[in-house]
């Protein structure tokens, strides 16, 4: 009986090992390569909506069918993603990727569990330590856009000065009052955040910004409310870090009902719910990393394990100008964008902007993604953003910024 239950035993260790392998291996040669992608929204969400576009596209320029490629939507920040990511691997997907931050646990447990299959988690930052070769992380320079973006608000309000469009509710004491939607206290957001309102100050030095959390990456309703507040209490530009068109839309209502109020967006064009209120969005441009990814993989490479380009592979940039950007707004972009490229600008020039009222000389950022200060991030004159991984680690409370919750 021992010797029978032990035959019974091996037998299913046997076949239990032969579909582990099977559900954690693939071909990535011709037809049989296959990409698997798990979003945490759809195209309802503009930031989705961005990486489905850039996805769509490199896969046509690499030739890719359309049933090379299989979607999972709206997957959560659970162990949802870490199902979604097996059950790819066993419909033959050879690469996966996922985008939001909170999906970089359950990708990493599946790269540890199939290491034949690569998996890339979007914005994710323990890549570089994981001890994983299969496991990646990817961003893009996007906080390069976020400035450009500030520059343009910046003309606008130089413009309304100028015009003498502002009233007493818009100052601060000297400084005019910018408003800021923002998903979560993430470095993510302050890195982008702090671009915006540097790019602002840029042009008009005396301003000051409030940044209301919504708590949620996505959510019209919140974000609309607290783009309402922020109006309310005399921000005449507001720009966001959060997915929806909600912010928009209440500006443009709020201009419709005769505020002197503006706004920029983010990840896609705004003129649609917001034709004379929006300026203009950051935005990444996917496609450049999703092709050299998919590319790469195809070929049987290796895809780097921090992957992080801005304006100079013209994987950022901003979206149309709204008709009621100032005049001669192109000309200054094309100016700030040339900047960018050869380095005669930086986004985070610690020259421009004071902690507590000091310039900072260093700064222990949290490269490793443990939580914890590590590396300093500081030197010839600017914080180097994104250089020492992908996805952003500026996270410094500079003075003019004031933080709230909803």
């Amino acid at each position: 009986m021992k010797k029978l239950l032990s035959i019974l035993c091996a037998a299913v260790l046997l076949v239990t090992l032969v579909f582990s392998c099977v559900s954690c291996n693939g071909s990535s040669e011709g037809k049989d390569f296959k990409v698997g992608v798990i979003l945490i929204g759809d195209e309802n969400e503009g930031y989705t909506y961005a990486h489905i576009n850039g996805i769509r596209t490199a896969a046509k320029e690499l030739g890719l069918s359309d049933d090379q490629i299989i979607w999972k939507y709206t997957v959560p920040e659970t162990e949802v993603c870490h199902d979604a990511a097996i059950d790819l691997v066993e419909q033959g997907c050879t690469v996966i990727f996922s985008n939001s931050y909170g999906h970089q646990p359950y990708m990493k447990q599946a790269a540890q569990e199939c290491p034949d299959v690569t998996f890339v988690a979007m914005t994710g930052d323990q890549a570089a330590t994981s001890g994983l070769s299969n496991y990646k992380n990817a961003f893009t320079g996007v906080y390069q856009s976020r400035y450009v973006a500030g520059v343009v608000a910046g003309l606008k309000l130089a413009e309304l000065v100028a015009d003498g469009k502002l009233t007493e509710a818009n100052y601060d004491g000297e400084n005019i009052k910018l408003g800021y939607v923002g998903a979560f206290p993430y470095a993510e957001v302050v890195s982008g955040y702090t671009a915006w309102y540097l790019g602002v100050k840029s042009v008009v030095e005396n301003v000051t910004m409030q940044v209301t959390y919504t708590s949620s990456w996505f959510n019209i309703t919140a974000e609309g409310t607290v783009a309402q507040t922020l109006a309310s209490n005399g921000c005449v530009i507001i720009s966001q870090h959060a997915d929806s068109t909600g912010a928009p839309a209440a500006v443009q209502a709020l201009q419709d009902a005769g505020q002197v109020v503006y706004c920029v967006g983010y990840n896609v064009d705004m003129l649609s719910v917001a034709p004379n209120a929006a300026l203009t969005s950051p935005t990444n441009n996917w496609a450049v990393y999703y092709k050299y990814a998919l590319e790469t993989a195809k070929n049987g490479g290796d895809i780097a394990i921090n992957w992080a380009k801005g304006y100079e592979a013209d994987a950022v940039g901003i979206t149309a100008l709204g008709s009621a950007c100032a005049a001669g707004t192109q000309e200054k972009i094309n100016e700030v964008v040339d900047g960018l490229k050869n380095g005669t600008i930086h986004v985070f020039d610690t020259s421009k902007f004071t902690v507590n009222g000091e310039t900072l000389t260093e700064y222990l950022a949290d490269v490793d993604g443990d939580f914890a200060p590590d590396t300093n991030a500081i030197w010839d004159g600017y914080f180097h953003e994104s250089e020492m991984r992908s996805a952003p680690y500026f996270d410094i409370r500079i003075d003019g910024i004031v933080e709230t919750n909803k």
